[in-house]
């Protein structure tokens, strides 16, 4: 893809739009100081936090209708494409920019809690959206860690540093991104009845017959979200996870279609089951009993 910018260096970007670099392998670029600068593409091979006032309209992923006026957090890692394509035009950017090479942070803490650290695999769309004190906050992380990359020289004890600040980042981001979680209340609503209705929809299209059971992710794809952001929101919305949420639809869905006078082989049929045998040992798994165990139980009350 010709169009793209490949960042394969955490000083790739910096040199690009003609920021200082001060560390081989951590880049902090401050865009206030930049002025004017040009669109592009990027092809991730690093790790890249950006917190700004505002973001180039048509992102990649789509910034849809998200109101960054009010200060925007996107976080990605190696192998995400994000920005957009150079089109001639120039504009001026306000926040800043942390990135740094996977490698520098290997047999680190941030290795250990990057499973934690959902929101670096959430698309653009599902940008965290800061308040004043929050972006405040990580503004001031990224410039301590650029004053310090410029006036230090490296070593493994700076290096050290340099790794827990950027956990601290991280943190911050995640701790951010709770507050968030919490406080939408009425948009976790929505997807909730939202989620719901993509699992009907998806028997009464039939796809069952095609795809199986359905999943997570292609219920995250019907709701415009990335796996991991539709799993944090549902998570800290229920308390549970998508994939029991599913599979709760479908033994509620099973005795239903049961207690309707369906045999095992035609539920497990309906619902998506490659074999009967699958469906009875799933339906066991979760309810502590047998299919047929269950409807003998239902026809004793």
């Amino acid at each position: 893809m010709k169009d793209l910018f490949y960042i394969d260096k955490a000083n790739d970007f910096a040199l690009d739009v003609g920021a200082e670099v001060w560390h081989p392998m951590v880049s902090v670029v401050h865009f206030d100081e930049l002025g004017e600068i040009r669109h592009s593409l990027n092809k991730l091979g690093v790790y890249a936090i950006f917190v700004q006032d505002n973001f180039p309209i048509e992102s990649a992923y789509g910034m849809g209708g998200y109101d960054t006026s009010k200060g925007s957090l996107v976080a990605a890692s190696p192998g995400q494409i994000i920005g957009k394509t150079d089109n001639g035009h120039r504009e001026v950017y306000h926040g800043w920019a942390l990135l740094f090479d996977p490698e520098f942070m290997r047999g680190t803490v941030f290795e250990q809690r990057l499973a934690d650290y959902h929101f670096f695999s959430y698309n653009v769309n599902e940008a965290l959206h800061t308040t004043e004190g929050e972006k405040q906050v990580l503004w001031q992380l990224m410039e301590r860690i650029r004053t310090f990359i410029s006036h230090r020289e490296q070593t493994p004890l700076t290096d050290r540093i340099i790794q827990d600040y950027i956990v601290l980042v991280c943190d911050y981001c995640l701790l951010f991104y709770q507050r968030q979680f919490q406080t939408s209340s009425a948009e976790r609503s929505d997807l909730l009845a939202r989620f719901q209705k993509v699992l009907v929809d998806y028997y009464e299209r039939h796809l069952q017959h095609r795809h199986g059971l359905p999943s997570v992710k292609y219920c995250a794809q019907e709701l415009c979200l990335s796996p991991s952001y539709f799993g944090d929101v549902i998570r800290n919305a229920t308390g549970d996870s998508p994939t029991r949420i599913i599979q709760r639809f479908l033994i509620e869905r099973a005795k239903s279609l049961m207690i309707g006078g369906m045999t095992v082989s035609q539920v497990a049929d309906e619902l998506g089951f490659e074999y009967p045998q699958h469906f009875t040992r799933y339906f066991k798994k979760h309810e502590g009993m047998t299919p047929s165990g269950y409807v003998a139980s239902m026809r004793k009350q």
